[in-house]
């Protein structure tokens, strides 16, 4: 069955949160989450072996576009028709996009997902970065793009690219990333939002860096015992609007 299609209101509402995200680091926003979400931690954000490798051009923000590829395994033919048409299918939507790679071949030491010249094409039909299991390489080209990269580490090559299930839910990183899902990252790591909290994430953050501010203040401090901190801190979040 075919999904309806999305409205241009709700698109025009995500295109916003999505801008108004990159004002923000991820680790901020995974800590908004845990206190104005149901939402478990840890279905929410990734393993910690997939990192930046192009940790300057961080936060990275957009919209998930998701397949599964096979760069590793030897043997075979190139399978690359799937890329093309989720290049195509980039080209027509109206919002950043991060394009999420769960790598399955037979080798994963071995997965080498993009460089420099796939990031070019992936950046021109609106593609801000990619996130993968799997390795990289160019990066010095990746950053002159520029395009954000958060992967397993940097690989030399690949064997024959075979894309596999595209546009689906896939399992990476320790967590199920969904077609449409928002995707935020920068040098610590990546989580995805859930979508009961995107429209209120941003004006909660604003609260939470003033928070944090305020109780970082209270800790930094040598003339405080710790019970006049805890207190504080309390006080702090109720202050904010993170506890009654």
């Amino acid at each position: 069955m075919e999904k309806p299609p999305v409205s241009r209101s709700r698109t025009d509402s995500v295109r916003s949160c999505i801008e108004e995200l990159r004002d923000f680091d991820t680790a901020l926003l995974a800590n908004t989450i845990g206190y104005i979400d149901a939402t478990p931690p840890h279905e929410y954000y990734m393993v910690g072996f997939i990192q930046s490798v192009t940790p300057a051009l961080g936060p990275t923000v957009g919209v998930a576009v998701t397949c599964e590829l096979d760069s590793s395994s030897p043997g075979g033919q190139p399978d690359v028709e799937g890329y093309w048409q989720q290049i195509e299918q980039m080209r027509q939507m109206d919002a950043p996009i991060v394009w999420v790679v769960k790598t399955v071949g037979s080798r994963p030491d071995h997965e080498c997902v993009l460089g420099d010249g796939m990031a070019k094409t992936l950046y021109s039909v609106g593609c801000v970065g990619a996130v993968t299991d799997g390795g990289v390489r160019d990066i010095p080209g990746l950053l002159t793009v520029p395009f954000a990269v958060y992967s397993r580490g940097v690989t030399i090559h690949h064997t024959a690219l075979r894309f596999r299930r595209m546009n689906e839910p896939i399992e990476i990183g320790g967590i199920t990333v969904r077609p449409g899902d928002v995707v935020h990252a920068n040098a610590e790591g990546v989580i995805v939002i859930p979508p009961s909290c995107l429209d209120v994430l941003a004006a909660k953050a604003v609260l939470m860096r003033a928070f944090e501010h305020e109780a970082h203040l209270a800790a930094r401090r040598t003339d405080l015992a710790p019970a006049e901190k805890r207190r504080r801190t309390a006080e702090a979040l109720v202050k904010y609007g993170f506890a009654k």
